[in-house]
């Protein structure tokens, strides 16, 4: 394989963005009957390329965008000993990249970016019916924390 390319996202990559996005939404529907129907988006991209709180980056191969992923700095809640921490959100790689570790190179520039911006806790939030996501971020480094329950 040649050499994958990390990069900052930019305003011209928002198509591209945006596909996958629908692409992570429509693998997170069988996880979560709450989605809305389409048209829904997750995130405001136009806001978070701008955010100075927040990183967008992208993945290249041969000069195409092949996958995504951002890190956001969050408030913790007060009893914790950080008061902010970096939440990865927004990994996804087009199916025909996945296992060649595009998603880890992300993760950990993403976790640079934290370190670097003074955020030692870095988390994410995964759907525990997600079993090969889960097995990804176990494979660098990530561990279980809590589990979300709701009542239908």
């Amino acid at each position: 394989m040649n050499t994958i390319r990390l990069r900052e996202a930019l305003v011209t990559d928002i198509p591209t963005l945006r596909l996958f996005e629908q692409g992570l939404i429509e693998a997170e529907r069988p996880c979560d009957e709450t989605i809305k129907d389409n048209p829904v988006h997750y995130y405001d991209l136009e806001g978070l390329l701008k955010d100075t709180t927040a990183q967008v980056l992208v993945a290249e191969y041969d000069a195409s965008v092949v996958a995504c992923g951002m890190v956001l700095t969050a408030q913790a809640r007060p009893y914790l000993k950080h008061q902010q921490y970096a939440i990865i959100r927004f990994l996804y790689t087009e199916p025909e990249y996945r296992g060649k570790g595009i998603n880890a190179k992300i993760i950990a520039a993403l976790k640079t970016w934290a370190n670097e911006n003074g955020l030692s806790e870095v988390r994410l939030t995964v759907y525990q019916d997600n079993i090969p996501a889960i097995k990804a971020y176990e494979k660098v480094g990530f561990t279980k924390h809590i589990i979300e329950m709701r009542l239908p």
